[in-house]
């Protein structure tokens, strides 16, 4: 059995690949899913029919639009100060991670980032807290989960001004309130679908505040009126997310999948904190239930680790490369045995190296 802890683009049910390959077959009347018309009603519905489960899954308040868009929560760091800084105005950051720093490069392209806190004088093992967000600030923009790093914001600052978040790889992982956000993007390929499409759920009312000259793709009310499709959409990507979706609804939504999320990495960090051959690498208060990264307490026995788990069917546990050590993604559709089977590898390792 192969047990894969890949950061994405990750693990998705098998269901759903199932249901997915049928349609690559034959969506309607013989015709695949791959090759027919994003306007017919039948795909219409598919649109329709994703966004309102993310509005469900999330209960997402009325005067919020959800888009599926492209390019990634990487364009979303441009075309969020594109369409919400105006120009020479300053917006502020929290940097906590390189996801995070890649936003806020994109701002000096519009305006300017004020980053009221940083992480980065502790390799980003933390979130910093007790800092201050001027109240003059066009909005505040964070990243909830910190893939490389392992780190995750489980207490959102209180503010007055609009908040944007990106929560890639931690959206649908546990109970949010959108009500105390403005705008919300991510990538799909952690927790919502495969690559290829990014949700955005965005409060109307803080759109068309601007003078700017926005191009038409790039311009959240223009993609708000074309209904997602004022360019031919990720189909596929769309249909995946939507069957995902409908998996996560099957489940008890997010609340029950949050209990399952907490008690995988419960599982996991603790063996990490009992196992004599390894360690965590963030800040306790702010370890991620996504992604957990850990390093062994002896460099030299973590090639032999990764090779025995590799021999043993674990995939993706890879350290990413600007940090090493190991990475342990847990996303919604990884099941629980697989966490175990993980502690069950990392206590056979500790026996072997300890005899």
């Amino acid at each position: 059995m192969r047990h894969n802890f890949g950061a994405g683009p990750c693990i998705l049910p098998q269901e759903v690949f199932k249901q997915a390959s049928r349609a690559i077959l034959d969506f309607k009347d013989g015709l695949s899913i791959l090759e027919i018309s994003h306007r017919t009603p039948e795909f219409e519905n598919v649109v329709e029919e994703a966004g309102k489960l993310v509005k469900e899954l999330l209960n997402v308040p009325e005067g919020y639009s959800v888009l599926f868009l492209q390019g990634g929560a990487s364009l979303q760091f441009a075309m969020v100060p594109m369409n919400l800084l105006a120009d020479g105005a300053t917006a502020s950051y929290l940097e906590t991670g390189v996801w995070a720093k890649k936003a806020i490069q994109e701002v000096k392209n519009f305006g300017t980032a004020h980053i009221v806190a940083s992480s980065k004088d502790a390799n980003y093992a933390y979130i910093p807290k007790d800092f201050t967000i001027p109240e003059d600030s066009a909005y505040f923009h964070c990243t909830s989960n910190n893939t490389i790093y392992g780190t995750e914001i489980f207490n959102f600052p209180e503010t007055k001004i609009p908040v944007v978040c990106d929560m890639s790889s931690d959206i649908m992982s546990r109970v949010i309130d959108v009500s105390k956000f403005d705008l919300i993007y991510a990538g799909a390929q952690k927790n919502i679908g495969p690559a290829g499409v990014t949700v955005v759920i965005v409060k109307d009312e803080i759109l068309g505040r601007i003078d700017r000259k926005i191009p038409s793709m790039l311009d959240y009310k223009v993609q708000i009126d074309g209904g997602s499709m004022y360019n031919t959409p990720p189909v596929f990507s769309i249909y995946v997310a939507m069957l995902n979706l409908r998996w996560l609804k099957s489940k008890g939504g997010v609340a029950e999948i949050e209990k399952e999320n907490i008690a995988k990495a419960h599982a996991l960090y603790t063996e990490i904190d009992r196992n004599t051959l390894f360690k965590g690498t963030c800040a306790v208060e702010d370890r991620s239930r996504m992604n957990v990264c850990f390093v062994m307490n002896n460099p030299e026995l973590e090639k032999p680790f990764l090779q025995y788990a590799e021999d043993n069917g674990f995939e993706g546990i890879k350290g990413h490369r600007s940090v090493g050590g190991f990475r342990a993604s847990m996303y919604n559709a990884l099941p629980i045995t697989s966490v175990h089977a993980l502690i069950e590898l990392m206590q056979e390792f500790e026996e072997k190296h300890n005899k």
